[in-house]
This record gives C-alpha cells, structure tokens and sequence, in this order.
C-alpha cells in the first residue's frame, strides 16, 4: 500500500530515529560492558564513549516525539543540531580518510599523553607492547613507560612498542572509520527531507476539503 507524502515522512523519520536510538544505546551498554569486565579502566574513555551514547540517544527522542506529535519547535531545533553534528561529523570522516603516517603519529602522541598511566599499562598487557614510540621526541616519556610496562614481551629479547604496532593496522581502521562516519553523515542528510517535509506540514492526515460543487449542493 502506497503512503501519502506526509505520512511516508513521519514513518521515515521514525525509523531512522528508531535507529539512531539503538545505535546509542549500544555505545553505552558497550562503555559499560568494557568497564564490567576490565577491558577498559580509564573513566575518562568509559564517559566519553557514554556522553557520545547519550547524545544520540536524547537527540533521536527529540525527532521521534516531534515526528510523532509534529511538533515544529522540535523539529526545527532537531534540524539544526542534526546539521551541526553532520557538518562536524563528515570533517572528521573526510580527515580520517586523508590523515598520512606522520599526521597519524602526531596523533597516537597527542593521545598517549593524555592517557592516565593504569590505561596504558592495560593497553600494554593487551597488546603485549611496551611504550609508544621509541623516537628521540619524548624519550624520557618512553623509558618511562618502558620501566612500568608490564607486558610479558619485557622479559624476552624483542618487545615491540605499541605505537609501531597500532600504526601497523591504523590506515585500514582510519579507512573503516572514515567509510563508517560518511555513511552516518548522509544517513543524516537524508533526515533533513523528511525533517522539511513534516515542518512545512499543517497536520499529517489533513482531511479532504468538498469540492466546489459538494459545497453548491450542500448550500
């Protein structure tokens, strides 16, 4: 059965609000199914990954009451925050799939100092790795982490660090990440349609008004 316009927007901007609600709340129960089981222990990465959850989740809520209700004020501001993030979130996906090996190690670095010091080790055992980058850059930092590592490679002639490791697989996970957030990006771009569609609206089942000679007749 075929919708009419207005109604096939609504049920469209449900669904995808339907989705990015699933999508959210699986960020959080990964976050916290991570820090269940030790996988992750630093509570800066475990609230990050949750507030990022959380956003989604309220901003799906948003668009799905003001789809269901045809709130406009809703709809607008649900618009516009859609198309911040989609502005943020496709420079991000086009950096990713542009960053070169120097530009990813400036990164790894950037992000490694500001790691706590019991996520690295936990990296480390994981990874069976010790430091970052053995480079003339920071060498205090990485004897330093060299010293605390607790990887089982210490004890044996070869340990590689972890940064030539994460480097090893960063282009195709950069590659993936960036395919992944362009997809999500036009996801976003096809909400705004609809999104006009149901803002421009008076109501979705509008009835239909007689005709001209229904009203002659009834006069």
């Amino acid at each position: 059965m075929v919708c009419g316009g207005f109604t096939c927007s609504k049920n469209a901007l449900c669904s995808l609000n339907v989705v990015y609600m699933l999508v959210g709340l699986l960020l959080i129960g990964v976050a916290a199914w991570g820090k269940g089981f030790g996988l992750v222990s630093s509570i800066h990465i475990i609230g990050g990954v949750i507030a990022v959850g959380v956003f989604l989740l309220l901003i799906a809520i948003v668009g799905l009451i003001g789809a269901i209700h045809h709130h406009q004020v809703m709809l607008f501001f649900y618009m516009v925050i859609l198309f911040i993030v989609f502005l943020f979130q496709f420079g991000v996906s086009c950096s990713c799939l542009a960053m070169n090996r120097g530009q990813q190690e400036a990164l790894l670095n950037s992000a490694w100092s500001m790691l706590e010091n019991k996520t690295k080790t936990d990296l480390e055992s994981q990874l069976n790795c010790c430091g970052l980058l053995n480079g003339t850059t920071n060498q205090a930092q990485f004897n330093q982490d060299l010293q605390n590592c607790p990887a089982l490679c210490k004890t044996n002639t070869a340990c590689y660090t972890c940064g030539d490791m994460m480097l090893t697989h960063a282009t195709e996970a950069l590659k993936i990440l960036g395919g992944v957030g362009l997809f999500f990006s036009f996801t976003e771009v096809s909400v705004w349609s609809p999104t006009r569609d149901l803002l421009t609206a008076h109501s979705f089942d509008r009835p239909n008004e007689p005709s001209e000679d229904t009203r002659k007749t009834l006069h």
